[in-house]
C-alpha cells in the first residue's frame, strides 16, 4: 500500500504545483501541463507491454526493481533544471509505476486464500485512495511552501521506505509460478465486441476530469480567492470526496447494478464540471468560493463513484476468468484518457480561458454517457443477458 501511495501521490500531485514548475522552468502553464500527458501516456503504453515482457521474472525482484527505479527517478525529477529533463524523468516514473502497480495487485491476490483475495487487493489499492485524499493535498502544501522540487524528494523518500518494506515483508519465493497474460491474450480480450467501446467510455470519462484537474491550481487562482498552499485545502476536499465516492459507488453497484451507477455518476459529473465554469463566469471570485467547493465535492464523489461500477461492468462482459486482463486494459485506457485530458486542457488554455475548462470537461463526460448508452442499446439489440451482480471488491 505504501508503494501505491507513493505512486498515486506523484501521479496526481503535479497538477497542484504546475504554476510553480512553469515559473521556475520559465515555460507556459500549458506546456507544463504536457508533463501530465507525458506521464499518463507513457504509463498507458508501457504498462501492458512491460507486464507481459516480465511475466517470467521473479515477482519479488520485479517489485523491488520497479520501486527502486521509481525512487531514483523522483530524485532525477527533483534535480533537473530543464523541461526536457523533467519530461524524461516523468517517462521513467511512468514505466516504473506501470510495472509496479499491476504486479503488486497480482501478487497480493496470489499470496492469500481465495476468500481473502478481494481484501488483499483492496489493501494494495487503498494506497491510491489515501494518496488522492491526503498525499496530493500535502504535496500541494509542501510544494508551495518549500518549493516544487521538495515534493519529488518526499515521494523519493516514501518510495525508498516502500523498498525496505518489500525487502522485509515479502517471502523470497513470493509469487513463484504466477502466470501473466501475454500481449496476444490481451489483444484477444480487447477484440471482444463490447470490450473496446466500454473501454472507450473509461477514456472519455478520464479525459473529462483531467481536462480540468490538470490545471486546477490555475482555475482556482482565477475563479476564487485561493492561492498557493490554500489550493491544497481545496484538493483535500476533492480527495476526501473521491474516497467517499469509491465506497458509495461500490455499495450502489451491489444494490442497483453497474448500469444505473455509471449512467447517474457520469451525468452528475458533467453537471458538476459545467457548474465550475458557470460559477467562474457568473460570480466574482470573492463570492464564488462556496459554490466552486460544492461543485468540487460533487465532482470528486461522482468521478470516483463511477470507477468500481465500470470495473464491475467490464467483469460482467468478459467473466471472472478474464477479469485480470480486462482490468489491466481498463487501467491503460484510463491513463490514456488522463494524457488526452491534459492535452485537451492545454489546448483550451491556448485558445480560450482557464475558466472555460469545466465546460470542455463536461462535454467529454456527456460524450462518455452517450457512448455508454449506445453500447448498452447495441448489446440489448444483440440479445445480451442482463447484468449480473458482481461485487466490485473483486474488481478493485
Amino acid at each position: 500500500a505504501l508503494g501505491t501511495f507513493a505512486i498515486g501521490t506523484e501521479g496526481f500531485m503535479i497538477a497542484a504545483i504546475l504554476p510553480n514548475i512553469a515559473a521556475d522552468l520559465v515555460i507556459s502553464v500549458a506546456l507544463a501541463g504536457s508533463l501530465i500527458s507525458i506521464f499518463a501516456l507513457a504509463y498507458a503504453l508501457s504498462s501492458p507491454i512491460l507486464t507481459a515482457l516480465t511475466g517470467r521474472v521473479d515477482r519479488r525482484k520485479l517489485l523491488l526493481a520497479a520501486m527502486t527505479i521509481f525512487s531514483l527517478a523522483n530524485v532525477v525529477a527533483a534535480s533537473t533544471h530543464t523541461f526536457w529533463g523533467l519530461a524524461a524523468a516523468r517517462v521513467l516514473l511512468a514505466c516504473a509505476a506501470g510495472m509496479y502497480t499491476p504486479n503488486a495487485n497480482a501478487l497480493a491476490g496470489a499470496l492469500v486464500p481465495p476468500e481473502r483475495r478481494g481484501r488483499a487487493i483492496a489493501i494494495v489499492n487503498a494506497g491510491l485512495t489515501v494518496a488522492i485524499a491526503i498525499g496530493v493535498p500535502l504535496g500541494a502544501v509542501a510544494g508551495n511552501r518549500l518549493g516544487w522540487r521538495m515534493t519529488f524528494v518526499g515521494v523519493a523518500v516514501m518510495s525508498a521506505a516502500a523498498v525496505v518494506g518489500l525487502l522485509a515483508g515479502l517471502p523470497a519465493r513470493a509469487g513463484a509460478g504466477m502466470v501473466t497474460a501475454t500481449l496476444r491474450e490481451r489483444v484477444r480480450v480487447l477484440r471482444q465486441t463490447r470490450v473496446a467501446p466500454t473501454l472507450l467510455v473509461t477514456t472519455a470519462w478520464a479525459v473529462g476530469t483531467y481536462t480540468v484537474y490538470s490545471f486546477i491550481a490555475s482555475f482556482l487562482a482565477t475563479a476564487t480567492p485561493l492561492r498557493g498552499p490554500q489550493v491544497g485545502y481545496a484538493l483535500f476536499l476533492w480527495g476526501a470526496s473521491a474516497g467517499v465516492g469509491v465506497i458509495i459507488g461500490g455499495n450502489a453497484t451491489d444494490k442497483l447494478g453497474a448500469r444505473a451507477v455509471i449512467r447517474t455518476s457520469l451525468s452528475v459529473l458533467a453537471l458538476a464540471l459545467a457548474g465550475l465554469s458557470t460559477v467562474a463566469h457568473v460570480l466574482p471570485p470573492t463570492i464564488a468560493l462556496p459554490p466552486v467547493l460544492l461543485a468540487m465535492i460533487a465532482w470528486g464523489l461522482c468521478h470516483w463513484g463511477f470507477f468500481p461500477a465500470q470495473q464491475t461492468g467490464l467483469i460482467q462482459i468478459v467473466g471472472l476468468k478474464l477479469a485480470p486482463i480486462v482490468l489491466s486494459l481498463n487501467a491503460s485506457f484510463m491513463y490514456l484518457g488522463f494524457s488526452l485530458g491534459a492535452a485537451v486542457g492545454g489546448f483550451t488554455l491556448l485558445h480560450a480561458t482557464v475558466t472555460d475548462l469545466g465546460w470542455v470537461g463536461a462535454a467529454c463526460e456527456l460524450a462518455a454517457v452517450t457512448l455508454f448508452l449506445k453500447t448498452r442499446a447495441a448489446a440489448r439489440a444483440q440479445g445480451t443477458p442482463a447484468d449480473e451482480r458482481i461485487s466490485p471488491c473483486a474488481s478493485t
